[in-house]
């Protein structure tokens, strides 16, 4: 197979990113370069307060998903998150979050957004909220990127804007219809991955990539 890399679209608070992570965890363990971009889909204009319609479908969406991918989706979730009054749906934060794990070494991004979608889908936390964001990152070893997180550092703002308008722009080229997307490039040509494959078998996926 010929040498290609990987840019990864998501944004923290879509559910199917959730349960495409083991997927692209096991491309990365083999050694291919997926480079993590967020998207800004649910955040600004794409941001929203919940309601219980939109939650009811969200739960909905969430089984199904769990079905797929084998990810959790705690009812502590269900019930402090989905279902808690003034649950806002905005991913600005941990957009920033993930972020500012980033700054130094962009594939530390992978694991912030791991804990933040566990914290969110597992534990049942509001990763809405900044102040929570910072204790998480602290407390699983970015020290660093939660002090830029609390500060609301001008670096930090920098990069996130710069991210997402980069991440945004590859969505419209390629001309996605949401997140996950994977877009592959070999040899200076680019080509979206058809988000399906990331819920089937690994061999599946692999298959794909090579057809890319």
């Amino acid at each position: 197979m010929q040498k290609f890399s990987a840019t990864y679209l998501f944004d923290p608070l879509c559910g199917w990113c959730y349960g495409a992570s083991p997927m692209i965890e096991r491309l990365r363990l083999a050694g291919i370069d997926v480079r993590l971009l967020p998207t800004g889909l649910f955040s600004g204009s794409g941001a929203r307060e919940m309601d219980a319609s939109f939650a009811a479908y969200a739960w909905s969406n969430d089984q199904r998903i769990e079905r797929l991918s084998g990810q959790q989706f705690s009812e502590n979730y269900r019930s402090e998150v989905l279902n808690k009054p003034g649950s806002l749906f905005d991913s600005s934060a941990a957009t920033l979050a993930v972020t500012a794990a980033g700054l130094a070494d962009h594939r530390k991004r992978f694991d912030a957004l791991r804990h933040i979608q566990h914290a969110r889908y597992v534990t049942g936390l509001d990763i809405t909220n900044v102040a929570l964001l910072a204790d998480l990152l602290s407390s699983e070893g970015f020290a660093d990127a939660a002090r830029s997180l609390s500060e609301g550092s001008t670096e930090l703002l920098d990069a996130n804007r710069q991210l997402v308008s980069q991440g945004q722009d590859l969505f419209r080229r390629h001309g996605a219809n949401g997140v996950p997307a994977l877009v592959i490039e070999r040899n200076g040509h680019q080509r979206l991955l058809d988000a399906s494959a990331l819920f089937s078998s690994y061999e599946n996926l692999m298959a794909h990539l090579q057809a890319a």
